[in-house]
């Protein structure tokens, strides 16, 4: 016996999309925010840890964290409003899950994604200064802060790290 029901494509509606004029000024709007920048490693950084802020906008920011030998984010933590790509430029971290879990050991242009909530704290494993690429995805673009949540006590005070700017341009 053979079937004789027909399979018909499903509708797709199309969305209209903006105006030609509307997408001029978004386009407009969203060239007026590009933000070129030049990384150099700061010198003379006096704490365990300086962070270089690279850019932002209402949905991603980058920074370089320095990271001196013994010295940076070393407690268990986990964020609420942000997704974190971390990539190593020089020399070599360590992340760990719960329990001292061992999530990777990376060198150069090697590194790891976190998500909203995944529970993790870093060190600095090599034998000179860490320097440590994190781009961060905002979930809610209304808040700037990423819901940090401390598991552990903090070995190293997060909020006293040095801060600078990259050379924009």
């Amino acid at each position: 016996m053979t079937s004789s029901i027909v399979h018909q494509p499903a509708s797709r509606s199309v969305p209209s999309g903006p105006s030609p004029e509307s997408l001029e000024r978004l386009h407009n709007e969203a060239e007026g925010l590009i933000q070129p920048f030049n990384y150099h490693k700061p010198s003379g950084i006096g704490t365990a840890k300086g962070r270089v802020d690279l850019g932002r906008t209402d949905c991603i920011h980058g920074v370089v964290q320095v990271v001196k030998r013994d010295g940076g984010e070393n407690n268990l933590h986990y964020h609420t409003n942000i997704d974190s790509l971390w990539m190593v430029l020089k020399g070599r971290a360590k992340f760990y899950g719960p329990d001292d879990e061992v999530i990777g050991e990376f060198g150069p242009q090697e590194g790891t994604i976190m998500p909203a909530y995944a529970r993790y704290w870093f060190e600095n494993v090599g034998e000179s200064d860490l320097e440590l690429l994190q781009v961060v995805a905002f979930h809610d673009r209304d808040r700037k802060d990423s819901g940090r949540t401390d598991l552990a006590p903090q070995r190293f005070a997060v909020g006293s790290s040095e801060r600078y700017e990259a050379a924009k341009g």
